[in-house]
């Protein structure tokens, strides 16, 4: 079964991710959606992101969502994941990506990066408007995918 680790920080809200996993998923048998987070700058929020993500694939036995605060390729090892997927919407992005996928491949013993150009009409809602909307009891729940 091949396994393959999609990994961010994961604003819930942000449209596109699921096109990333739906896309992930003609390639991979399974993904493994892995929500980062520091515990020294810990988010309030994030049993929510982990909660709202899993609301999206609760009937999809094939995505599997969790937070993780290790390296990206320890997550990985953990799944035995062969690669790790991620959404670019730039070339700067890009660029980021190819050069965290080197030290990555490097870290997992050849473990590969497979990335995906997210699709223009696709875009985020950023996490300070989320934050202000709630903060002002505004329902946020329309934003979600």
């Amino acid at each position: 079964m091949k396994t393959a680790l999609f990994t961010g920080t994961f604003n819930p809200f942000t449209i596109g991710h699921a096109d990333i996993v739906e896309r992930s998923l003609t390639l991979f048998d399974k993904v493994v959606i892995g929500i980062g987070y520091n515990p020294e700058k810990a988010t309030s929020d994030i049993e929510e992101r982990v909660a709202a993500i899993q609301r999206v694939y609760k009937d999809n036995p094939r995505v599997t969502v969790e937070a993780y605060n290790d390296l990206t390729v320890e997550l990985a090892k953990r799944h035995n994941a062969s690669a790790i997927v991620k959404g670019v919407r730039s070339v700067k992005d890009f660029e980021y990506e190819r050069e965290q996928a080197e030290f990555n491949k490097l870290l997992g013993d050849g473990l590969e990066t497979v990335l995906f150009f997210a699709k223009p009409e696709l875009t985020a809602i950023s996490s300070t408007t989320v934050r202000q909307l709630k903060q002002f009891g505004k329902d946020i729940t329309p934003f979600l995918p």
